[in-house]
């Protein structure tokens, strides 16, 4: 079915939202716990899968079963403005990053995505897996042989970690970290390179393995991946055995000493 008509409006700089206004009887669908505030008159409801127009209870139940494939919840929440008039609704990411629209009739009609991308769509937005089948990639290409395959003809909102660039290819060739790559349009062939000889790759800082994007098509990039921003602080928490400094001090742990003796 064709998706429905939103207008939105994006808030922020590196904690966005956003913002969606819907018409009496459009609807949005979203991650589950990703809604930050509603208006009165919005009505929602868990759906399976996407809520698209699957037919009978197998067939969603189906493809909600795709999503757990991909570590999503089982569950979307929709949201459809049941009052007259016009009526918001906002959406945010989980982690420090960008959230960027994608009108998927301006990029052939789906965009591959890493499978945590997806933030909220209009209803009639497809979210599925896809399967990318060279055995590499899923071993070392970070994101595995599967992904989220969004399609539909209107808009949809992804998120992504730090600060985020759109690359044109035009049968041309990029190799990106593994975790920074966001999404790519169809056109795109996805595959793995190793980072260099054994040396490189064992000391190099830039991990054992490459993805390497080419053909003809769009590629979004990410400057900070959570998985990134997740080690950092695994590596500082005190708790785990990481560093320990106490805060706007210099001394580290030596201020730790006289809190003790306090």
């Amino acid at each position: 079915m064709p998706a429905d008509q939103i207008d939105y409006r994006i808030y922020g700089d590196d904690l966005q939202f956003v913002e969606i206004e819907l018409d009496k009887g459009e609807s949005v669908i979203a991650e589950a716990g990703a809604m930050v505030y509603m208006e009165d008159g919005i009505e929602y409801e868990a759906v399976f899968g996407d809520g698209s127009s699957a037919t009978g209870f197998f067939g969603k139940l189906f493809n909600a079963g795709k999503r757990l494939i991909t570590g999503e919840s089982l569950f979307l929440t929709k949201f459809t403005n049941g009052a007259g008039g016009k009526r918001k609704v906002a959406f945010s990411g989980s982690a420090i990053g960008k959230i960027i629209p994608v009108n998927l009739k301006e990029y052939g009609g789906s965009l591959i995505c890493q499978n945590d991308a997806f933030l909220c769509a209009a209803l009639g937005i497809q979210v599925d897996i896809y399967f990318n089948t060279k055995f590499g990639v899923g071993l070392f290409g970070g994101e595995g042989f599967i992904l989220q395959k969004i399609s539909g003809d209107g808009l949809a909102f992804i998120h992504a970690g730090g600060s985020v660039v759109e690359k044109e290819l035009k049968n041309e060739t990029i190799y990106v970290d593994t975790g920074c790559l966001v999404a790519f349009t169809e056109g795109v062939a996805f595959d793995i390179k190793r980072a260099g000889n054994l040396k490189t790759m064992l000391f190099g800082g830039e991990g054992l393995f490459l993805a390497k994007l080419s053909g003809q098509g769009k590629v979004f990039i990410q400057s900070y991946p959570f998985s990134r921003l997740a080690d950092r602080i695994i590596s500082h928490a005190p708790s785990i055995g990481g560093d320990s400094k106490g805060e706007g001090s210099i001394l580290g742990g030596l201020g730790d000493i006289f809190e003790a003796d306090d």
